[in-house]
């Protein structure tokens, strides 16, 4: 089976990033991913924005594009809506996500009619069928907000049984915590695609951040070389690039079913891997 690659894009979120954002999707539409992706912000605080950067991306580039649909803080009727949105919009994927509570919520459970996206994922299976294609989280180094590895492991597996087609991974940058979780879902008798997301490195401190944030382990020796080269910007970034060639080449000769890149709304950190790896088409 051919590899599956594909880019996750945000809403831009200030003028000037919106008109970097065309120039962005020509670059990275001309490598010819299978997809897109557009995040959703939290508590549909981007709802507006992932419609309009999807209908942009599908426009501007011709390629298939899957906006993230959260359900935390939402009701049915308004996942309804929204998937008929999609739908009528000609959208064939989905990516089903819970998403995070939003900043002001102050009780620890989820408002709103979803608490979790094995909810979701039975909610488009009900109401569409296999309209969708219907992609969800996996976490190979657990869930941040998980009681244990063996409960999160569950969830993901009960989030298949519901329907989901494929998995992206979050971020890591330890190979062993993606091939531990394949050979538990081996055991578990999973055998939906999960595909390894990467995040390229291009700074210190936003990585230390993305990692802290998501419970992802940075190696120590590699956190210890970024500290070391936060002030030689070119000389940090050409390192990230490097170490996570290394990383995607690990995967793909391992039996990775492809890699979805988190762009944070940049080309060139993704395109540089992306002909490291000699995926640039022939002209």
């Amino acid at each position: 089976m051919p590899h599956s690659f594909s880019f996750e894009l945000f809403p831009p979120r200030t003028p000037e990033s919106a008109a970097r954002l065309p120039a962005v999707i020509d670059q990275l539409a001309s490598l010819r991913p299978d997809y897109f992706s557009v995040t959703y912000g939290a508590g549909g605080s981007t709802q507006d924005g992932t419609y309009q950067t999807l209908m942009k991306v599908v426009e501007q580039s011709g390629i298939e594009a899957a906006p993230h649909l959260t359900c935390v803080g939402s009701t049915r009727a308004h996942v309804a809506a929204l998937l008929d949105r999609y739908r009528a919009a000609g959208i064939k994927r989905i990516v089903a996500l819970r998403g995070d509570l939003p900043a002001t919520a102050l009780s620890t459970a989820a408002p709103g009619e979803f608490r979790y996206a094995i909810e979701l994922v039975r909610f488009i299976r009900e109401t569409h069928g296999d309209a969708f294609r219907i992609e969800v989280a996996a976490y190979p180094e657990m869930h941040p907000q998980a009681s244990s590895p063996a409960v999160d492991f569950e969830h993901f597996c009960r989030k298949v049984e519901a329907g989901a087609d494929g998995a992206i991974t979050q971020l890591f940058y330890n190979a062993d915590a993606y091939f531990d979780f394949m050979d538990r879902c081996a055991r578990a008798g999973i055998r939906v695609p999960v595909v390894p997301g990467i995040m390229p490195i291009t700074g210190y401190a936003n990585t230390v951040r993305f990692c802290n944030g998501c419970g992802a382990d940075l190696p120590r020796w590699v956190r210890l070389r970024l500290e070391q080269l936060q002030d030689d910007k070119q000389a940090l970034v050409d390192f990230g690039v490097e170490v996570v060639t290394r990383l995607c080449q690990t995967l793909l000769r391992n039996g990775a079913p492809g890699l979805h890149f988190y762009t944070i709304n940049q080309a060139e950190p993704t395109m540089r891997l992306w002909k490291n790896l000699g995926l640039l088409n022939p002209a």
